[in-house]
């Protein structure tokens, strides 16, 4: 197979697990993106977990957040590993119980979480680790305004 097909196969495994898991609309679908058994998540501060854990965060998204859209911007991929800029964005009106601050109160705003990632990949194009850098100041700022709020 043409490198640019797999690099193009690649981006468009990524981008689909991505659209699952924010929307949650087919979980077994889901799953086979990952090695469920293997996966691994490095997040920021420390913050590590496995497949179940990544899959409990995001249900945490969902259940906090309404109107949620995943963007990829530029992605690179380089053998076995992708790098990418993504967007996740969600109109905060539950409690989010997984905030980098602990359980905060919705605030009826819009919120972006801007994220660089990392992830490496399987000899079978499936997402086995990810590394995850965001911006936790901007983030907990647009978790904590309050509806009405600018600051």
């Amino acid at each position: 197979m043409p490198e640019d097909l797999i690099r193009d196969e690649l981006i468009a495994r990524l981008v689909r697990a991505g659209e699952l898991e924010v929307s949650g609309e087919n979980q077994d679908e889901a799953d086979t993106y990952f090695d469920t058994e293997m996966f691994r998540f490095h997040g920021p501060d420390g913050f590590e977990s496995d497949y179940r854990g990544l899959t409990d965060y995001f249900a945490s998204v969902r259940a906090a957040f309404d109107n949620r859209s995943i963007r990829r911007g530029i992605v690179l991929v380089d053998g076995s590993y992708l790098a990418c800029q993504t967007w996740i964005e969600g109109t905060f009106v539950r409690p989010f119980t997984q905030s980098p601050a602990g359980v905060l109160p919705p605030n009826g705003r819009r919120v972006v979480f801007d994220l660089i990632n990392i992830f490496r990949v399987d000899d079978r194009g499936r997402l086995i680790e990810e590394w995850v850098r965001t911006d936790n100041r901007s983030l907990l700022s647009q978790l904590q305004r309050t509806a009405g709020s600018n600051a």
